[in-house]
Order: structure tokens, then C-alpha cells, then sequence
């Protein structure tokens, strides 16, 4: 416990440190200027002198190992926080039998890939097809084919698939 007291009363003299020269260079920087100056120009500048003076003070704290470390442990313990809200939520979704995030995912997964294995098979039969009819002799003048063979299908393209029915068109 003296060790977490001494290290706080280190950190808090390190602070009043900065917060103290800050203080001094704002008040030296308000009274170093010249009275030779009119009154608006004189303002203008203690309020840069300010600025400067609280710029370098808080770049200073910022760069601090005490800032830092104390940084460090915060981020430390927002991903510990994280970690143990998402092991809470999967265990009461466990205890629930309700899907994971993880479940859900596989199985969109799995699906867009027997989607994909599906279209490519049809794709493959399409293209059977098309030589089948190809191969096929013309029966005479009232044939119903037209004098060219149909083009191969396009892919994903549900108007130029084959019928399921396998009738054809008079």
C-alpha cells in the first residue's frame, strides 16, 4: 500500500511541477511585455505568450513517462474490458443456446459456397447441353431448330439457362 501512495504522491508533485513553470512562463510572459506598444498589440501578444507557454507545459506532461505508463495501463485495461464483456456475452448466449456470431458467419460461409458449386455445376450442364444439341441431326425442312446453334448460356444469366420442363418450343 506504501508503495501505491508514494508512487501517487510522486505522480501528483511530477503534475503540480508542470502546472506550477506553466503558471510562472504565462505570468513572466504577461509582464515582459514592452510599454511602448498600444494597448490591442499588447494583448495580442500576452495571449500568444500564453498559448506558447500552455503548449510546451502540455506537450511536456504529454511526453512524461508518468502520462505515458498511466496511458498504457488504461488501454490495458479497456482490451482486458473488452475481452471479459465479449467471454460474458458468449457464455450467456451459450447458457441461452443461441447462435455465436461465429455460428452465423459459417453458415452464411457454407451457403455462398454451395451457391457458388451449385451455379458452377448448372453452368457445367448448360454447356453439356448446348454440344448435346449441337451433336444432334437436323430432321428436315419442319424441323422447329433454328439454323444456328444457341450460344452458350451466360453465367448467372437466368434467361438463357435451360428449361427444367426439357419440352421444346413449337
Amino acid at each position: 500500500m506504501s508503495d501505491n501512495s508514494e508512487k501517487a504522491e510522486q505522480e501528483a508533485a511530477a503534475f503540480q511541477k508542470i502546472w506550477m513553470e506553466s503558471m510562472s512562463k504565462m505570468l513572466q510572459t504577461a509582464f515582459a511585455v514592452g510599454s511602448d506598444s498600444a494597448p490591442p498589440e499588447v494583448l495580442r501578444q500576452i495571449r500568444s505568450g500564453l498559448f506558447q507557454a500552455l503548449a510546451e507545459s502540455w506537450d511536456q506532461f504529454m511526453r512524461s513517462p508518468q502520462f505515458l505508463e498511466g496511458m498504457k495501463q488504461w488501454m490495458e485495461n479497456a482490451v482486458t474490458f473488452r475481452k471479459m464483456t465479449n467471454d460474458f456475452l458468449a457464455k450467456v448466449r451459450s447458457e441461452m443456446q443461441a447462435p455465436s456470431r461465429e455460428d452465423i458467419d459459417t453458415i452464411v460461409l457454407t451457403l455462398r459456397h454451395l451457391e457458388k458449386r451449385l451455379l458452377d455445376r448448372v453452368e457445367d450442364l448448360a454447356a453439356q447441353v448446348h454440344d448435346l444439341n449441337g451433336r444432334i441431326p437436323k430432321a428436315g425442312p419442319k424441323s422447329a431448330r433454328p439454323a444456328t446453334a444457341p450460344a452458350v448460356p451466360n453465367k448467372r444469366n437466368s434467361k438463357n439457362r435451360p428449361r427444367a420442363s426439357g419440352k421444346a418450343k413449337k
